[in-house]
């Protein structure tokens, strides 16, 4: 479980939560609730616990007072990028499972006006397509996920000029559960390679960091886009080559660019696996974020057994 990176005064805040069922919500809320947070989660069925909301974005409205008196409203909400191929159904889906929720979570922040609390929205790293040295201030890219990006976070934003939203532009978290999930499955069966050409960059994120950077940017106040993203600049082949050697496999077989468009649809290829998108964590470090895990190496180290 990734550890919290405060402890004193925690107790004290409550803080709601939807999409708390995924790999970053589930371990967020276990974190929070290790230092004593309250944990208020929105789910899409009868409540079963006190600790429960049911809601119904797209259906009906968040009742504002689920938000009253929270420290922060953490939308992450959002069916998953990694199940392929982004079919012109699914690709819709992918939109709605943002959009409304993120607009739902908006709404009831407004009508709370100054007593709302922080709302801090999901995004991905995937806003910026591809480029170098890309901090918070470069502009969205081009393409569908680029283009979802900047749509979910004009909904998060729509909570108002005087909300305070913070929009995590996340990058793909290397864990099991996460990025790693195919790549391991591929690596164990002795398939594991180069990705493409294999030297484009590849923004990357431990588990553990991303949990400790969604309480950091609560806990400072951090507002606009934040990059979660880690510190030190990885290409695909570096994430490859360190995973078949955790693994103890080999990394030899190069999945073309077409196979994969085949597989996976050129949506899903060009947003995830074939851009080159050198993302830079700014507002983080500046704002005094420290990393646990700063290289790919130890951020997948941490996630998966030595074999």
């Amino acid at each position: 479980m990734p550890e919290s990176p405060r402890g004193d005064g925690a107790a004290r805040s409550r803080v709601v939560l939807a999409g708390s069922s995924g790999l970053i919500g589930s371990a967020l809320a276990a974190s929070l609730r290790s230092d004593g947070v309250t944990v208020t989660r929105l789910v899409r069925r009868p409540a079963r616990t006190a600790d429960e909301v049911e809601w119904h974005p797209g259906a009906s409205a968040l009742d504002p007072a689920v938000l009253a008196g929270a420290s922060a409203v953490v939308g992450l909400s959002g069916a998953s990028v990694g199940r392929f191929p982004w079919t012109a159904a699914y690709k819709r889906t992918l939109v709605s499972s943002r959009l409304g929720p993120t607009r739902a979570i908006a709404d009831a922040v407004r009508a709370l006006g100054a007593d709302a609390p922080a709302f801090v929205s999901a995004s991905a790293a995937g806003y910026y397509g591809s480029g170098v040295r890309l901090t918070e201030d470069a502009p969205a890219g081009d393409g569908f996920l680029a283009n979802l990006c900047a749509q979910w976070e004009r909904a998060a934003r729509s909570a108002g000029d005087s909300a305070r939203v913070a929009l995590l532009r996340t990058a793909p978290v290397l864990h099991p559960d996460g990025v790693l999930k195919p790549l391991m499955l591929l690596t164990r069966a002795g398939l594991g390679g180069p990705v493409g050409r294999g030297t484009q960059a590849w923004p990357w994120i431990s588990l553990d960091d991303e949990v400790r950077a969604i309480r950091h940017v609560i806990d400072a106040g951090l507002t606009g886009p934040v990059n979660l993203t880690g510190p030190t600049r990885a290409t695909a082949n570096d994430i490859g080559f360190a995973l078949a050697v955790r693994m103890n496999r080999p990394f030899l077989l190069r999945a073309p660019v077409w196979a994969m468009r085949l597989v996976l649809g050129r949506d899903a290829t060009e947003a995830l696996l074939t851009s080159d998108a050198d993302i830079v964590p700014a507002a983080l470090t500046s704002s005094g974020f420290e990393f646990r895990h700063p290289t790919v190496e130890s951020a997948i180290a941490a996630a998966v057994p030595a074999a």
